[in-house]
């Protein structure tokens, strides 16, 4: 039995943290794990950020509810769904991930959590396990699932290295080039037929 595991962020909706860097006005905060393979460093760098600029969880969530789906990515994961079963597993977190899930339908998502004080303000995260996406295609293979992982990003390589098979999207040409190993692809058209193909 597969089932396929799929990034969010680069991959079905445009990056959150770089819609918000342009909305707020703050370029530092378009690093995403595309420029830093380190999560952690990359979180209390961006929370820092908003703390010197007095940012909240609401500001973010105003930016995310002008976010819409990558063209075609609803449509993708619709006919996907419709030939195996597929989970999302994102760095992002419970509380910017509800309305983008609405738009793409509501598929299942894994995700982490945000600390945020009484005033709105964030003061901390906390991930669901450790390696999170290698975790949980771990977890999955255990349960008898073989696992068919995309992603755009550093922080995907586990779960793709470590799947049956592991496709890169719509990546970085550094990336490309360091992994040459994983096909890469730029459109969904691409992808759902590389899927289709390990799945029938």
């Amino acid at each position: 039995m597969e089932i396929v595991c799929l990034d969010l962020e680069g991959v079905l909706v445009p990056e959150i943290w770089i819609a918000f860097s342009e909305a707020a006005g703050i370029p530092e905060l378009a690093r995403t794990t595309r420029d830093e393979p380190d999560y952690d460093k990359l979180m209390r760098f961006r929370l820092e950020i908003l703390k010197d600029h007095g940012l909240g969880l609401k500001q973010i969530q105003e930016t995310i509810a002008q976010i819409e789906p990558l063209p075609g990515a609803k449509e993708f994961l619709d006919r996907l769904r419709e030939l195996t079963q597929v989970i999302i597993i994102s760095d992002t977190f419970t509380q910017f991930a509800s309305p983008l899930m609405k738009k793409l339908g509501w598929p299942t998502i894994f995700c982490n959590t945000l600390q945020v004080d009484d005033d709105g303000m964030i003061t901390g995260y906390r991930m669901r396990v450790e390696k999170s996406k290698l975790t949980t295609v771990k977890a999955l293979q255990s349960i008898g699932y073989d696992t068919i992982a995309s992603g755009d990003s550093f922080n995907d390589l586990g779960m793709i290295e470590a799947s049956k098979a592991g496709f890169l999207f719509r990546s970085t040409e550094a990336i490309r080039r360091e992994y040459p190993q994983y096909p890469a692809y730029e459109s969904y058209d691409e992808l759902l037929e590389a899927i289709v193909r390990e799945i029938s």
